[in-house]
């Protein structure tokens, strides 16, 4: 019985990754581009989320600066919120659900690029954080869950909205986790040029 559940937990995730392949490769693609017209033109990369999703945004910044797969020169990437006492003293300032709208007030720039990781685009947080980076015209990259909450509503459309269609927070987690892993090497690509991907 057990072993029956664990087997379902791999075909569930790989069905709903191979379903929607073809419907998130066109906004994967556009996250990609403005990442690289970010770093090309010497913006940063901020991303920022709550609970898994804020740990899947320190991961991506660990990527972008440490390099995924290939050897590569350091990208500018922070993820927000790792710096407790600064993340706290901004929360102090307002309230906590301006904690990263505050940071990115502080860092952003015309051109730099936030990634805002969300299972549902719920959360007065991130929400905020996209509209301090929409102010200091920052491109914003939403990956969101069920539907994309007014997160997803907010995006305009220089912003790229990549919304897993489901409701279960851990299998639009893996999903995101797999996205942050083509972003990655799409930058590797479009900076270093092919190399086959080993299997």
């Amino acid at each position: 019985m057990l072993e029956q559940r664990i087997q379902q937990h791999f075909v569930d995730s790989a069905d709903l990754k191979y379903q929607w392949a073809d419907a998130l490769a066109r906004p994967v693609a556009d996250a990609s581009q403005a990442l690289l017209t970010c770093v090309t033109n010497g913006g940063r990369i901020m991303l920022c989320g709550n609970g898994a999703s804020g740990a899947l945004a320190q991961y991506m910044a660990a990527l972008l600066v440490g390099g995924m797969e290939r050897e590569r020169p350091e990208l500018p990437a922070l993820a927000l919120g790792t710096d407790v006492a600064t993340f706290t003293a901004a929360a102090r300032r307002g309230e906590f659900a301006d904690a990263f709208a505050a940071q990115l007030r502080a860092l952003g720039q015309p051109g730099d690029v936030l990634v805002v990781l969300s299972s549902n685009g719920r959360a007065a947080n991130l929400v905020r954080a996209a509209e301090a980076a929409q102010e200091r015209e920052m491109v914003v990259i939403g990956l969101t869950g069920a539907g994309g909450g007014e997160l997803g509503r907010l995006l305009r459309d220089t912003d790229v909205h990549v919304c897993v269609p489901h409701e279960r927070p851990t299998r639009v987690h893996e999903c995101h986790q797999l996205v942050l892993h083509v972003l990655c090497d799409n930058l590797d690509q479009q900076l270093l040029g092919d190399e086959e991907i080993a299997t």
